[in-house]
């Protein structure tokens, strides 16, 4: 049966539609996809509907793909296939995972899947079409939007890649406060497609459609190429009274909103915590810089403030926290100008001296009275030395902080561990956010700033007499800022004819207390009879609003109590049909079935050192008694810590006896690639690395996140820098290079080399031979076979391109025993080891940094020989992960 591919990508607060590739004559075609979405008083509610027909003569495959907002929960899926439906049932996940082990275990072709990114999330099933059949499906999810910076947002992302005969989104939004600012923007609408955007506005209602016609979305008269690619943004905000914010009532339940305007800030006294060890050197500290110096500049006259440097060893910049003059905002400048990264991560110490820091400044009253202090602390890694334990780490902050400042938590990339920082960041008053390496993380570290940047409340009470509301959402908040609001819902008890409602607060200059009653039947006329209503939302966005409550609270706790907050979660989503971390989607099709799973921000992390046994997918090992499961692959992972002995289950591993054990990495691998049916010889290495003590050279594979960038070498004595991207093949296609001296960045993707001289950009074809020298930097193109980079310090870094048979980029470098002992990184750290220990004439074991990895000796083939190279040589193989 061959196999084609529908996908429709979707995100709400982010939306995406998108289908892969073109459907080909006589294929599978989508030929309708319609994006219903209705927000009713920032309560959205999305419905997908997609059509797909096969005109072949034959079966194909399709897969339907929809990628939605990480703080959405998926309700609803179905299939019809022939006049025949196939729901999804949501269940408790341990129920959804054993279903899905025993489908596994029958052969079925079932698939775990969840997958995440940077900002959404994925739902993915594929189904068999017959020919001339049609399937339809309908996802549907529900999110409460989030007011940020005085907006709500909803990006879409339009990017069908194919012509689609019957097109359209269509978005509603009712807001009974009344529409205060509404637009739209766009990437990619041109004179061709302005007359398909349609916006329909009133007082409290806005309709914004669109709907291209096949003629209008073909960019070339004649081709089936399309004009649809690039973004789409709805932002609005609601107007807003003077009172005590707006309450609205639906079939026994409320939700109040409340966001006040014009509102005086607090002055701020802020510590920014700045990790400068080794691992941030490079583009992670450029963008931290420029971040750092925008974020200064941003500082009201009346901020103090002052800097915090950590890596082996902690800086304090000024003895006291400094006033944000002119003067003292262009010091702090030049300061962070000066930072250089190396060493070791000691987070500890450096948020006990920012604690100190604050503490010292208030006991001798040089901070202003009514200001709020923070600490914002921004790492990119584990702590490495002082105390590494992050429990102990936690409770010393805990304890040293004792409430009386709030501390964010930002973690710059996936070799933070996100757990720790968010428990650390919720008990000390603040939130965490994980920073993405991408050539936009210097905005995302200034817009996470103006979020905080602007305190207007702090001790928010939202008080409701006892016998008027039950089961009411978290009522009470530390700080309120600028362009935010506060969400409560609950339900009404019975019999309550009026609802008041009081707020306590202190602003900057006075005590704040607003009352209002709210007439329970005034309010329920308002959503009478409105086509933007769907059902009791209000209800639901309640469950919603309660669910991520738990979970947050959940995050921080321990023991007993986080075992009844995960009860309420999952007792909730149940109830409610919402697919969150503790339930799970069971999508039943013709031949098989597929779970459905809600990932969370930590799933993204690593294995923590000291986890039993190695994570499979499909598969299961008993490391002790705990089943562990991967989402990635099948491949088992090398360079995880193993029991001394792990129970393989025999139904899995079909010639292994019941009760055999495997002791070793290698012996996982091995029986990966028997499970499998393949044999490692067969595949090309990511990476050719040659040891100065080993004939044999090391090949490597690496099993990582897709298009995320993979901190591969950094030696910052030499002043280089090497960071990769997996593609689709989970192998590399984008390195980028960066030399400290000469100031030189190299981007070396599967399309063109792209060199960034102190800001002169030139971009190069791989179809051209080029030779020349930048400042000490010998720059060498083979024409669609390789790259050489060599610097000053006699080290060349090779870039190899292979075209064929899978399409990626290989990785080798010459004199390599010139590196520093300072070199780190997934792939420098092999380089600051002597040899490898044989064991036997096919095993070795290399210990690094305490970590061993156990390779095998294996027959590759050798990319470095020339474009469409066979020949095989003999190599240390190993596949580890980020």
């Amino acid at each position: 049966m061959e196999r084609h591919f529908f996908v429709a990508w979707l995100f709400l607060s982010s939306l995406q539609v998108f289908v892969e590739p073109a459907a080909p004559e006589n294929a599978i075609e989508i030929y309708s996809l319609h994006v219903d979405c209705k927000v009713t008083s920032r309560y959205a509610h999305t419905v997908i509907t997609s059509r797909v027909v096969n005109r072949a003569n034959e079966s194909k495959e399709a897969l339907f793909e929809v990628e939605l907002p990480k703080s959405a929960f998926i309700t609803n899926f179905s299939m019809t296939i022939d006049g025949e439906t196939y729901p999804g049932i949501i269940k408790e996940k341990k129920s959804a995972q054993d279903q899905y082990d025993a489908a596994v275990s029958r052969g079925k072709s079932a698939g775990l899947v969840k997958s995440t990114g940077r900002k959404l999330e994925q739902f993915r099933v594929s189904v068999n079409v017959a020919a001339a059949a049609k399937v339809n499906f309908e996802l549907t999810y529900e999110e409460l939007l989030k007011r940020k910076l005085g907006n709500y947002e909803l990006l879409m992302k339009v990017k069908p890649k194919q012509l689609v005969k019957h097109f359209q989104i269509d978005t509603h939004i009712f807001e009974p406060q009344g529409i205060s600012a509404l637009e739209t923007e766009s990437t990619f609408i041109t004179n061709e497609l302005d007359n398909a955007l349609t916006k329909v506005q009133d007082e409290t209602k806005a309709h914004i459609s669109f709907k291209p016609t096949i003629d209008q979305q073909r960019k070339t008269p004649g081709l089936d190429d399309t004009l649809l690619d690039g973004d789409f943004l709805i932002r609005y905000d609601v107007k807003r009274s003077e009172t005590a914010g707006d309450i609205q009532i639906v079939n026994g339940y409320f939700v109040h909103y409340f966001a006040p305007s014009q509102m005086p800030a607090f002055p701020k006294n802020v510590v920014f915590v700045i990790d400068k060890s080794g691992s941030m050197m490079g583009m992670k500290m450029q963008q931290t810089k420029e971040a750092m110096k925008k974020i200064l500049e941003d500082l009201n006259p009346e901020d103090h403030f002052s800097l915090v440097l950590f890596s082996g060893a902690v800086t304090v910049w000024t003895s006291s926290l400094l006033q944000a003059t002119k003067e003292n905002v262009e010091r702090a400048k030049q300061h962070v100008e000066n930072i250089d990264a190396g060493g070791n991560t000691d987070i500890n110490r450096a948020l006990q001296e920012a604690i100190y820091s604050l503490d010292k400044d208030t006991k001798a009253e040089s901070l202003p009275d009514q200001s709020i202090s923070m600490i914002i602390l921004l790492t990119d890694g584990q702590p490495t030395t002082g105390e590494t334990n992050t429990d102990r780490i936690q409770r010393n902050i805990r304890e040293a902080n004792n409430g009386k400042y709030f501390i964010y938590c930002l973690g710059f990339g996936f070799d933070v561990s996100y757990t720790f920082l968010e428990k650390m960041a919720l008990e000390n008053g603040g939130v965490a956010r994980r920073i993405y390496e991408d050539s936009d993380a210097a905005l995302q570290l200034q817009g996470f700033y103006q979020e905080v940047a602007m305190p207007i409340l702090k001790e928010i009470e939202m008080k409701y007499p006892d016998n008027a509301v039950l089961e009411i959402t978290q009522n009470n908040f530390k700080l309120l800022f600028d362009g935010s609001e506060i969400v409560v819902a609950g339900k009404l008890g019975n019999d309550v004819d009026d609802l008041p409602v009081e707020i306590k607060a202190k602003a900057h200059a006075s005590e704040l207390t607003l009352k209002e009653d709210a007439n329970i039947r005034e309010k329920e006329q308002v959503f009478q009879h409105q086509k933007y209503i769907f059902g009791n939302f209000i209800e639901r966005l309640w469950a919603y609003l309660t669910i991520q409550q738990l979970l947050e609270k959940s995050a921080s706790a321990v023991g007993e109590q986080r075992e009844n907050l995960e009860a309420r979660v999952l007792n909730i989503s149940l109830k409610f049909g919402f697919v969150t971390p503790l339930t799970s989607m069971v999508v039943t099709k013709p031949d098989a079935q597929e779970v459905a799973n809600k990932p969370t921000e930590a799933d993204n992390e690593n294995v923590a050192a000291g986890t039993s046994g190695m994570k499979f997918q499909s598969s299961r090992i008993l490391g002790g008694s705990d089943p562990i499961y991967n989402s990635r692959s099948y491949d088992m992972f090398a360079s995880y810590p193993f029991p001394s002995r792990a129970v393989i289950d025999s139904s899995f591993f079909p010639s292994l006896q019941t009760d055999s054990f495997l002791t070793s990495a290698q012996d996982y691998a091995d029986y990966s690639y028997t499970l499998l049916g393949r044999h490692p010889g067969d595949e090309y290495p990511s990476f050719i690395l040659q040891l100065t003590h080993e004939k044999n050279p090391i090949c490597l594979n690496i099993n990582g996140q897709l298009q995320t960038p993979i901190a591969l070498l950094t030696d910052p004595d030499k002043g280089i820098q090497v960071t990769g991207k997996l593609g689709e093949n989970r192998k590399f296609v984008e390195f980028n290079v960066i030399y400290q001296t000469p100031s030189v960045q190299i981007n070396v993707s599967m399309g063109e080399i792209t060199l960034n001289d102190q800001g002169n950009v030139s971009s190069f074809p791989w179809t051209k031979n080029a030779s020349f020298t930048t400042r000490g930097l010998s720059f060498l193109i083979e024409k669609e076979r390789s790259l050489s980079l060599s610097g000053p310090d006699g080290i060349t870094v090779q870039v190899y391109y292979i075209k064929n048979p899978l399409n990626f980029l290989g990785l080798h470098f010459k004199n390599s025993e010139l590196f520093s002992n300072n070199i780190a990184g997934l792939l420098g750290q092999f380089f600051s080891n002597e040899r490898l220990q044989r064991h036997s004439n096919r095993k070795k074991t290399l210990t690094v940094q305490g970590q061993s990895y156990s390779f095998t000796r294996q027959n590759k083939k050798d990319y470095r020989i020339g474009p469409g190279a066979n020949v095989n040589f003999s190599c240390w193989s190993l596949d580890i992960t980020p």
